[in-house]
């Protein structure tokens, strides 16, 4: 493969190298909500800018640890990954925003992934559409642990990952509606928790490459729950899942030294 970086011993696209990030890495979508996550840190120092993707290392518990935005969607996410892994990280955990889907699924709470339906196309680039996408089990249990301790209101299932916003918003909308509104029936049937945009992605590249990935969003709304009549206030403050994904982080960080 052609050097890109010309010999800097950076990353490509998130423009850090091995000194600049730690083997635990916390992957918000949004630029802007690394340097939130990172105030939980301790001494964090920003350690890269470049396109979608902002870096951030500081410490947990006296282990290194990063946040690195990934932008939206899979293909960003899993170029992050990739790069993040050939830069020595080997535990991740998203946090996002999603969508509700399940009528018990409230704006505010957290959702955690124990697998996402790969409704989305970087994935078909890396495995068969039979393989699934499932989170790791060591970083799934930690989400939910943290939520315990901070009596944080959640949910565990399976979410739904897709490549259109709006395809999922306004369905009826797009030359292909019928096809989405149909699948989307097929989810909330299936009991599909909630719909967001990057979990399959990271869940398959981490699979490949051998590494711990699991996710956590804030509920903002449900779509499910307006067309039914319900309260469906949004909630845009993503304070609570990101306390979840330090809590989480804290506690892989103590398990693998134990």
């Amino acid at each position: 493969m052609i050097d890109y970086t010309e010999g800097s011993q950076k990353q490509y696209h998130i423009g850090v190298g091995k000194d600049d990030i730690g083997e635990y890495v916390i992957l918000p979508g949004d630029p802007g909500r690394c340097e939130k996550i990172a105030q939980y840190f301790d001494n964090p120092v920003k350690t890269g800018q470049n396109r979608e993707y902002t870096t951030y290392t500081g410490y947990l518990n006296g282990t290194k640890v990063s946040v690195c935005s990934t932008g939206i969607g899979g293909p960003s996410a899993s170029i992050a990954l990739e790069e993040l892994v050939a830069s020595g990280a080997h535990t991740f955990i998203r946090i996002g925003t999603c969508g509700g889907m399940q009528l018990d699924v409230k704006s505010g709470d957290v959702a955690v992934s124990t697998a996402s339906i790969r409704m989305e196309g970087t994935t078909r680039e890396y495995a068969p559409i039979e393989f699934p996408a499932v989170a790791n089990l060591d970083v799934t249990n930690a989400l939910v642990q943290a939520c315990k301790n901070l009596k944080q209101p959640y949910h565990v299932g399976v979410s739904q990952s897709k490549d259109s916003f709006y395809g999922q918003h306004r369905p009826e909308t797009l030359p292909n509606g019928d096809e989405l509104l149909r699948k989307w029936k097929a989810w909330l049937a299936l009991d599909c928790k909630v719909s967001e945009m990057e979990s399959a992605a990271l869940f398959i590249v981490g699979s490949y490459l051998r590494v711990r990935v699991g996710s956590c969003f804030l509920v903002v709304a449900n779509q499910e729950r307006a067309k039914a009549g319900l309260d469906n206030p949004q909630v845009h403050d993503t304070d609570g899942a990101i306390r979840v994904a330090i809590e989480a982080m804290k506690i892989l960080i103590d398990e693998d030294k134990r």
